[in-house]
């Protein structure tokens, strides 16, 4: 069985509430192994065998039916969440380096179109502080600021970029590995 970070999009944020607990024992009655949360904001663990597309569609129908709200899922290895750390241009060490809680690994849905990834950094490079680049079906970003004050919101990053996304910082990121190894 393959261990996988399941990321889910807009928990405990808007209408969409659930406890962990409950989350945690709707994955695992549908099938899933070795079913763990961490944090309230959609981070699940879990032991399948299944290509990812399958388990995506899985887990999003487990939410609709269970909870009634629509969700996207990321899921992602564990090699895949380290390089979301380990590759982010803006983690690190030094003055070019930005904050733990700051840094954030944009999962996304799909590769964007490159030409999206450069209009978006084009466009945006004279109107915020933020600092933006591609990986694998993930954007780096930091906030430098913050979140709140940022105008690259979830909703405009999706219409950016064509594809939807949900993020965590490295703070987040770098707990979620540990408890995957």
């Amino acid at each position: 069985m393959s261990r996988y970070l399941a990321l889910l999009g807009s928990i405990n944020i808007g209408g969409n509430r659930v406890k962990m607990v409950d989350l945690k024992a709707a994955f695992a009655d549908a099938g899933f192994g070795d079913v763990t949360t961490v944090a309230a904001s959609g981070n699940v663990i879990l032991d399948d065998d299944r290509d990812s597309t399958t388990i995506e569609v899985q887990m999003e129908s487990v939410l609709k039916q269970q909870f009634g709200f629509d969700s996207c899922v990321m899921l992602r290895s564990r090699d895949e969440v380290r390089a979301a750390i380990e590759e982010n241009p803006f983690h690190g060490t030094g003055p070019q380096h930005g904050s733990d809680k700051m840094v954030h690994s944009i999962f996304l849905s799909q590769q964007p179109e490159q030409t999206r990834v450069d209009a978006l950094i084009q466009q945006h490079a004279t109107k915020g502080s933020e600092r933006l680049a591609i990986g694998d079906r993930v954007l780096y970003l930091d906030y430098v600021h913050g979140v709140g004050v940022s105008d690259l919101s979830n909703k405009f990053l999706r219409r950016a970029l064509g594809c939807t996304g949900t993020a965590r910082n490295m703070n987040s990121l770098k707990n979620i590995l540990s408890k995957m190894e």
